[in-house]
């Protein structure tokens, strides 16, 4: 039995093998070669062990010393080229392959600041979608000072969102406040402060410590709350400030003078 299977196999292998080699034959016939020097644009000046690369057909060879290559084995078609070398930018090229024929294809590099600038200028550009919303110009000094960290600060969306119907109502519940009501009326005082020491109102830069807290909420575009003297900036360290600085900011307040 082992003797037919082996006589078997040897009349398959014997049919098979011509098909085989005759595959092999047709592409040997069909596949082409390309073939060049690959050198510097600025110097003509040969570049060694460049890398030239057929990433489809998973090809690669490095130039020799004189910066010549080869590579076999290329259907008929185009044949994308990646170039690299120290030095210089990836070069990409595209190269037409004849059927079966050797193809010469010479390949400048190119080692200039304009070539490498190009060369990064290619790079995909990164979307932006975040927008830059416009800041009130007398709100430029809320803004700066909000960034310091000091203090605390309520912007108009946050009023809104508070639902406050006063002044003192839309800062009660910031750190360091206290809520008193009595006496038919209520007020803020800050907890650090001395007591019946009641917080220093500015409105639209000017004291205003009657008519503050009864600011109406609707005109209130921004607020600044500071609690104690270690908090208070330099421009509103007036006599009060022991006992805390309220900055109330509205959008009736006083245009900006003509310079």
């Amino acid at each position: 039995m082992a003797l037919v299977m082996t006589s078997l196999s040897s009349r398959l292998w014997g049919a098979v093998f011509p098909l085989l080699v005759a595959v092999e034959a047709v592409h040997a016939q069909t596949a082409g070669m390309l073939r060049g020097r690959v050198t510097d644009k600025s110097t003509g000046n040969p570049v060694a062990r460049a890398q030239v690369n057929v990433p489809s057909h998973d090809r690669s060879v490095l130039a020799d010393g004189d910066g010549r290559y080869s590579i076999s084995g290329l259907p008929a078609g185009v044949s994308k080229l990646v170039v690299h070398a120290e030095g210089f930018p990836t070069l990409r090229v595209d190269v037409e392959m004849s059927e079966g024929a050797v193809t010469d294809k010479s390949i400048e590099l190119d080692s200039t600041e304009a070539a490498r600038l190009a060369s990064a200028q290619s790079l995909p550009a990164v979307p932006v979608t975040a927008t830059v919303k416009p800041v009130n110009y007398r709100l430029a000094d809320f803004e700066r000072r909000r960034q310091n960290g000091r203090g605390q600060y309520l912007t108009e969306s946050e009023i809104v969102k508070s639902g406050a119907y006063t002044l003192p109502d839309a800062i009660k519940n910031m750190r360091g406040v206290i809520y008193d009501c009595g006496g038919g009326s209520c007020h803020v005082h800050m907890a650090q402060a001395p007591v019946r020491c009641l917080p220093e109102y500015v409105v639209d830069g000017q004291e205003m410590n009657d008519f503050g807290p009864t600011t109406p909420i609707r005109d209130v575009i921004a607020i600044e709350v500071y609690t104690g003297p270690t908090e208070v900036p330099g421009e509103y360290a007036g006599r009060n400030a022991g006992c805390g600085v309220v900055v109330v900011w509205t959008r009736s307040g006083p245009t900006r003078k003509q310079e």
